[in-house]
């Protein structure tokens, strides 16, 4: 019976842990930079391009409150938002959103 109980521990942890290492969905607002600048005042979409192709550089997502910066995948989702402030819905694994839509939003005052 213990050998029982311990056996249905295990199982539900490991289930946990599965669960837990999912990622979580939600959604992100912030700017469309690369990975290679971060966030830059001034910053433009023609730079964010030319980095992600001259520095092998991802597009990321910036938050410029806090600087805080997410790898969006797949990239090319991104590409044609470089420098736009947007609404990013997906999953975040650590630092990766896996991204099921971006939309372009108005720009925060």
């Amino acid at each position: 019976m213990q050998k029982r109980f311990v056996l249905t521990a295990l199982v539900v942890l490991l289930a946990g842990a599965f669960v837990a290492m999912a990622g979580q969905e939600g959604s992100w607002t912030g700017i469309i930079s690369d990975s290679h600048c971060g966030y830059k005042a001034g910053h433009t979409a023609a730079c964010v391009k030319k980095c992600v192709g001259e520095h092998d550089a991802k597009y990321v997502l910036v938050n410029p409150g806090d600087k805080k910066v997410f790898t969006l995948e797949p990239q090319d989702k991104a590409a044609p938002l470089a420098n736009e402030n947007v609404k990013v819905t997906g999953t975040i694994e650590g630092d990766t959103i896996q991204v099921k839509t971006i939309e372009k939003v108005a720009e925060k005052k």
